[in-house]
């Protein structure tokens, strides 16, 4: 009985196997396409909007074809699908390794600008989104990379389509980072930290002078000081204060009540 159990056996097992060989091969479907030809069929799934189809027609391209015009454009495009499919660290690596690989390229200001956008959505974040929190709270290496890069496509190419966007995304990361330092002085003072207060605030004061954030930041200074007992550092703090903000809603007692300034961008 057990003999013929295994002989049973076996022979399903030598089946099982033979048929797996005659299972037929998956068919690339992209053999012999030409580099236009898998350029093209890319492009069309790039504005339909199916971005991890169009990535591997890209990697295609570029593995097959890797000179020519053909491929160099894959490589602009793939950091674009990248990017749109909510991969910014992909995004950024390839922006990176078409900047290295095509300094002159007559679109290499745009991937300066999409490496700004990969990293200013990442630092946005789906979740700071959904909790509408407020991005003074999270990392801000993000921002500062961010800046870099928008910082460099306006230094570089002043008169690029994209530089004026960059700019006004600067403008508002200063005061991201800005606020960021801020933020951070709040959490010392409910600590009883004055002093590390203090001294946020003045780093934040030399490094973003001309952040809004810094109607709060020397508010924080004032009350630091006024703390420790530092009179004349307090009063130091306070002409700053009224001299730059003498309208601000701290002065007369309470805070700003207006929509926050982070939330422009959502």
């Amino acid at each position: 009985m057990r003999h013929s159990l295994a002989v049973i056996t076996g022979f399903i097992l030598a089946l099982f196997l033979g048929g797996c060989g005659l299972l037929p091969d998956v068919v690339d479907e992209t053999k012999g396409w030409s580099a236009a030809k898998l350029y093209s069929e890319a492009k069309a799934e790039l504005s339909a909007g199916g971005y991890e189809q169009a990535i591997k027609y890209y990697e295609k391209l570029e593995a097959r074809y890797p000179y020519g015009r053909f491929a160099q454009q894959a490589q602009i495009e793939i950091a674009y699908a990248y990017y749109k499919s909510g991969e910014p660290g992909s995004a950024i690596a390839a922006a990176d390794r078409f900047i290295k690989l095509h300094p002159n390229h007559p679109s290499v200001d745009y991937m300066y600008y999409l490496r700004g956008l990969a990293n200013f959505n990442e630092d946005l974040g789906i979740f700071g989104l959904v909790s509408n929190q407020d991005m003074t709270e999270r990392d801000p290496k993000a921002a500062r990379e961010a800046f870099d890069a928008f910082k460099e496509l306006a230094v570089r190419f002043p008169n690029s389509k994209y530089t004026p966007d960059a700019v006004a995304r600067m403008n508002y990361l200063v005061n991201a980072l800005a606020s960021h330092e801020v933020h951070v002085a709040r959490y010392y003072m409910k600590r009883g930290a004055y002093i590390a207060a203090a001294n946020r605030v003045q780093h934040a004061l030399k490094t973003y002078p001309q952040a809004p954030a810094n109607e709060e930041g020397l508010l924080i200074m004032v009350k630091a000081y006024d703390a420790l007992g530092m009179t004349d550092l307090r009063n130091d703090a306070e002409r700053v204060m009224i001299k730059n903000f003498p309208d601000s809603a701290y002065l007369k007692g309470g805070p700003k009540k207006d929509t926050p300034w982070w939330q422009i961008w959502n």
